[in-house]
């Protein structure tokens, strides 16, 4: 399919409170499948409003973590459909944390960011099942 299908341009973006259960490391740091775990729900999202199916995740390329995720953030995770094939949808993911959690202050202070932070990237293709006129 061109790159003038309808589909292609869709964004579906998902909010996410960040869990303390969820530290896995120092400075209550959680760990990069978190963030991935999230592109595969938006993903979900993504097979269902463009062929109403969910979908199979197949393949993740230049994932990139480029700050860190902690517990007691917000990330607001997007997809974009970026080019659609027969049964393929590529799609571009980003997690960005956009309120974090300030324990320096109180045990229940948080903050949004005046300038969210770009956690995590990525590529990953997604598949759908054959339509009925394939």
């Amino acid at each position: 399919m061109s790159a003038e299908d309808p589909r292609v341009g869709l964004v579906v973006t998902h909010r996410r409170y960040v869990p303390y259960s969820h530290a896995h490391y120092a400075g209550n740091l959680v760990d990069g499948a978190y963030s991935l775990g999230l592109f595969g729900d938006v993903a979900t999202e993504v097979c269902i409003r463009t062929d109403g199916d969910e979908g199979l995740f197949a393949s993740y390329s230049d994932v990139q973590f480029r700050a860190p995720v902690r517990a007691g953030d917000v990330l607001e995770v997007s997809a974009e459909v970026v080019a659609v094939g027969r049964r393929s949808r590529t799609l571009e993911m980003r997690a960005v944390v956009v309120a974090r959690g300030r324990p320096d202050r109180s045990a229940s202070a948080a903050e949004l960011l005046e300038e969210p932070v770009v956690a995590t990237t990525a590529t990953g293709v997604v598949v759908v099942p054959k339509s009925g006129t394939d």
